[in-house]
């Protein structure tokens, strides 16, 4: 089945906009009953949520990307946070009834850029929010900044967005990034747990390992520049190809610079990073930011190899950040059979929200409006308090990191009654009661 099979009307003929299109839109919404169920067809999933809003009003329509959402955990988790929040919009948005319209990337740039523009021209997306990786947002942010329409990322961490918004404002300036906080950021959240924490774990020298994908290398000067300054010693640097699936090579010249731990950027690798430590016992410890070990499931899809690991995450279904944290975990869990968020969810949850409240600032869809009311925002979600840096900022649109703002937390992953766990180690204010770092018990 193409995407000719099922239901579209053309954005340019005049039923776009009149009773027809009201009332066929109507009827879809209620035939999936409210956001419960979606159909898949040909590699896009459509689901819409109802409301009881002005029957004469079109609806407000939100456009969500994602990789693989019948697959992915995180493309899944982006899908369902969204929807979560849809399904909780009690009285709309601005009065109006509000349906939900997904487009599955497949990972894929290409894809992505068609799955936008069928978001946009066909299915009249009043915003766009996901994408969780960089290779898929660069190359889309083009495609936003010409169709002037409020993207509000939900994964990707690439400092390249804000750059485009700071040198180029009034093409870029619809794009907002509500998490994770960028790349930048990221490093700096590192370096205060590093600094933090790291001698109180026995961390005083590490190994600096990142996979060379676009998106460390906002990272790597980072640390180059940074690290040096500190007390850390860093006893090798090395930034590998991304095509390794055998670090034993890597391993063996971290364990002869005596290095107390293996800090690592991985997304992509990390699994074959950690299947060639644990199991084979390596002689120093191991931690970073592992996108793969963000998931909640991943202790039992690597059957224990991820043990002893210390990992980032903008949430975790064991840390309450917020008091809407704990919430909305529930929720999620109660909506998807006991199934636990990935950290985009958190993510997609908070955009919808984000959204909503600057629509009811500024009385307007309008993206122009929009941009000026999401410049404004300041909102409590699961994740933090959500603000933007502003235009003349050195990271315009991206989401604020600090204490008081949006602040990811280090987790290890701990066997508890026989259970992987993320077990949160810093910030301490987000740790559990006598949570502690666990030394490998082969070092």
């Amino acid at each position: 089945m193409n995407d000719g099979d099922h239901e579209r009307t053309n954005a340019t003929s005049p039923a776009r906009n009149g009773p027809q299109r009201n009332l066929d839109r109507r009827r879809v919404l209620k035939t999936t009953a409210g956001g419960a169920a979606g159909l898949s067809l040909a590699g896009c999933l459509e689901t819409a949520g109802s409301f009881v809003g002005n029957d004469d009003a079109e609806p407000v329509t939100i456009g969500v990307l994602a990789p693989n959402p019948e697959s992915d955990e995180t493309g899944r988790s982006i899908v369902r946070g969204a929807r979560l929040a849809v399904d909780q919009l009690n009285d709309g948005i601005l009065g109006r009834d509000v349906e939900m319209v997904v487009g599955d990337t497949n990972g894929s740039p290409q894809e992505a850029r068609r799955q936008y523009q069928r978001l946009i021209l066909e299915e009249n997306a009043d915003i766009t929010l996901g994408v969780s990786t960089t290779e898929v947002l660069v190359p889309l942010l083009d495609e936003i900044a010409e169709q002037e329409t409020v993207h509000l990322t939900a994964g990707s961490a690439t400092t390249t967005a804000s750059e485009r918004v700071k040198s180029s404002y009034d093409d870029y300036k619809y794009h907002f990034r509500v998490g994770p906080i960028n790349g930048t950021n990221l490093a700096e959240a590192q370096l205060d747990f590093l600094t933090e924490k790291g001698s109180d774990i026995g961390w005083d020298s590490i190994a600096v390992l990142a996979e060379n994908y676009d998106w460390t290398d906002g990272l790597w000067d980072f640390y180059q520049s940074r690290l040096p300054e500190t007390d850390i010693e860093v006893t090798t640097w090395e930034r590998y190809p991304p095509e390794i699936d055998d670090f034993s090579d890597i391993y063996t010249r971290v364990e002869e610079s005596n290095a107390d731990a293996a800090f690592i950027s991985t997304a992509h690798t990390g699994t074959a990073a950690l299947a060639d430590w644990r199991p084979e016992e390596r002689d120093f410890e191991f931690g970073g930011i592992h996108v793969p070990m963000q998931l909640p499931s991943y202790y039992q899809q690597t059957g224990g190899d991820c043990e002893y690991a210390v990992g980032y995450a903008s949430a975790t279904d064991t840390a309450n950040l917020t008091n809407e944290t704990s919430e909305f975990v529930g929720d999620y869990q109660n909506a998807n059979g006991g199934k636990s968020p990935v950290y985009t969810g958190y993510i997609a949850y908070d955009a919808v929200n984000v959204f909503k409240r600057a629509a009811k600032r500024a009385d307007s869809l309008e993206s122009d409006a929009l941009v000026g009311s999401l410049e404004e925002t300041e909102f409590t979600g699961t994740t933090g308090t959500i603000e933007f840096h502003g235009p003349d900022d050195e990271h315009p649109h991206d989401v604020i990191y600090g204490e008081d703002n949006v602040h990811p937390v280090y987790f290890q992953w701990q066997e508890i009654d026989g259970e992987g766990q993320q077990t949160v180690i810093w910030p301490d204010e987000f740790a559990a009661d006598g949570a502690e770092y666990m030394t490998p018990d082969w070092l």
